[in-house]
């Protein structure tokens, strides 16, 4: 299988420690590429140090952007620093922004003017957009509808809405990502969910270190290797091949990223 883990947080401590090895092992895998993705400005320059290393064991690739539980104490200028980075080639998204209103670890109101703000930024350089959204999806929508981007450039990482939900992203053009949440044993209504998103919609990621799938679901540390039960559990609810469900979803990061080597 040929996969790309579509959202990790290889800066994370739990991974950066042991960076290389990680790397290693999900080559073995069968990755071909990892998308390393920050939530705040410092793992938004520490993605892109990692994604420029020479040595890397496969392609690393990143985002830059403000978490929501992060959007209460962004730096005046942060904008200008995010726009520095997405200049980097390297860099393919802005990411992860949204609404997260089941901690509230920002105000509501700071969360929804950083995701706004952000929204704009990648309209107008035209970068793809990584959402994270938590019992906020009514607002989320409002909030991208209003910016004008296109939904096309839009994915749902770690999606858990409920099928009205998802209807509603997939009609605005939305990408659907699905990570180890997907094979846990309560999940049954999102394996019924995610088997019916258009081939043409889906993508697979970790969202490690956290969320591990499984049959791993006990390791306290997720890694990308793992992305491969993410995509066995996804074949088998689609009734296709690993193989085929791996060509699909590479294919449509790919070209949702605009990867290139």
């Amino acid at each position: 299988m040929k996969l790309i883990d579509t959202h990790c947080h290889l800066t994370h401590a739990r991974l950066g420690e042991q960076c290389r090895d990680v790397l290693i092992r999900a080559k073995s895998a069968g990755l071909v590429a990892c998308i390393c993705v920050g939530a705040n400005m410092a793992e938004s320059y520490a993605a892109m140090t990692l994604a420029n290393h020479a040595d890397n064991p496969i392609p690393i690739y990143f985002t830059a952007g403000i978490h929501p539980h992060e959007a209460a104490g962004v730096p005046a200028d942060y904008l200008a620093q995010m726009e520095s980075l997405a200049g980097d080639a390297r860099h393919v998204a802005v990411g992860e922004i949204g609404l997260d209103y089941h901690y509230d670890f920002s105000p509501r109101d700071a969360q929804r003017r950083v995701f706004a703000e952000q929204l704009e930024l990648a309209h107008r350089l035209g970068k793809a957009i990584v959402v994270h959204t938590r019992e906020a999806f009514a607002d989320t929508m409002a909030i991208l509808r209003e910016s004008g981007v296109d939904g096309r450039r839009v994915v749902f990482h770690s999606c858990t809405e409920p099928p009205e939900n998802m209807r509603t992203a997939l009609d605005f053009g939305a990408m659907i990502s699905f990570s180890g949440i997907v094979t846990f044993k309560k999940a049954d209504d999102l394996r019924r969910e995610a088997a019916a998103v258009p081939d043409g919609s889906i993508m697979i990621e970790t969202d490690s270190p956290y969320l591990s799938p499984e049959p791993v679901r006990s390791m306290k540390t997720n890694e990308p290797a793992n992305v491969a039960y993410v995509a066995t559990n996804l074949a088998a609810l689609r009734n296709t091949s690993p193989e085929a469900l791996a060509e699909l979803t590479t294919a449509n990061a790919v070209r949702f990223f605009g990867l290139v080597e």
